[in-house]
């Protein structure tokens, strides 16, 4: 498989800072060298940079960075769209969650297959610009990529991705606002309580089936968050009671039998957050994972003694 890592130091789309660090704490990991020894061709084409763009008007006045996400977003786009007409899976080294703006819409936009996302987090990232109330961009991938109203200044979504065709796994921290709009919506989404009572790999295979039913391209978006913190603690979004390393590597493993996977989104890695690099070097075991690996034959781990 030819593989392009593509670098997203996007810092934009929430106010405490650090992601940028992201994409090479990435390659610090050894994130290429892990594909290569999986089989896959991989072209690393560095760091992009944000479209410069006019600052836009918004009513709401929690919204912060905004010119530099709709930059960062038109950015993204074009980089997945060019990497999926080249028959490349494009893998987004993040960079804040506000970068699934860009990456999600722009492989849409590459095929006339169905699109479909499985979106891997603790939060719903559902708001638009004018129901968040944080102002944090990093809380609005969802609506946008469906094409919802509220995103004044951004460029229009061609390609929305159905409702439907959305699955997220791991909540545990949604606002009221959100939870309204979630359960008017058609999006699929299993907190954790729905994981402890039936497993993560029940809810997973459903979704899977669908995709391959449809024949359709399957873009991962994968949050640290979605992990337990006590596991991946490099966030600034901790939340108690998330996935576990295990059920982390069950999801990837799933994901790479099934053989649906496009694209991939690794978001939110803070590296000033981190123990020894631990977040850093799990996330690059979970893309291995999802690109063929298995957990019994992964090296050990750059942080053990």
């Amino acid at each position: 498989m030819d593989i392009e890592l593509i670098g997203a130091p996007v810092d934009s789309g929430k106010k405490g800072k650090g992601c940028l660090m992201g994409p090479d704490a990435y390659r610090t990991a050894n994130l290429a060298r892990a594909l290569r020894r999986l089989g896959h061709s991989v072209t690393d084409v560095g760091n992009l940079t944000p479209d410069m763009v006019a600052d836009p008007d918004c009513t709401n006045p929690a919204v912060h960075s905004l010119a530099e996400t709709i930059g960062w977003t038109q950015s993204l786009h074009r980089a997945g769209r060019n990497a999926m007409q080249a028959g490349r899976l494009p893998i987004f080294l993040g960079g804040d969650h506000s970068l699934s703006l860009g990456s999600v819409t722009g492989v849409a936009a590459a095929t006339d297959k169905p699109q479909f996302v499985l979106w891997l987090d603790a939060h719903s990232d559902f708001h638009t610009l004018m129901t968040t109330e944080s102002g944090n961009l990093h809380g609005t991938p969802l609506a946008y990529i469906t094409g919802r109203d509220g995103f004044e200044g951004f460029p229009a979504v061609s390609n929305p991705v159905p409702e439907r065709n959305i699955c997220i796994i791991g909540l545990r921290s949604v606002d009221e606002a959100e939870r309204g709009m979630l359960e008017d919506s058609d999006i699929r989404y299993h907190d954790m309580r729905e994981i402890d009572e039936n497993g993560i790999s029940v809810l997973l295979r459903r979704f899977l089936k669908d995709v391959a039913d449809a024949g359709g391209n399957l873009h991962v978006s994968l949050d640290v968050d979605f992990l337990d913190p006590s596991a991946a603690p490099a966030v600034g979004t901790t939340v108690p009671g998330g996935a576990t390393v295990r059920e982390g590597h069950l999801c990837m493993e799933l994901i790479a039998d099934s053989g649906l996977m496009t694209s991939l989104d690794l978001v939110e890695l803070n590296p000033f957050l981190d123990e020894r690099g631990r977040t850093a070097q799990l996330m690059v075991d979970l893309a291995a994972s999802a690109l063929g690996r298995r957990v019994f034959d992964r090296p050990t781990r750059a942080y053990s003694s």
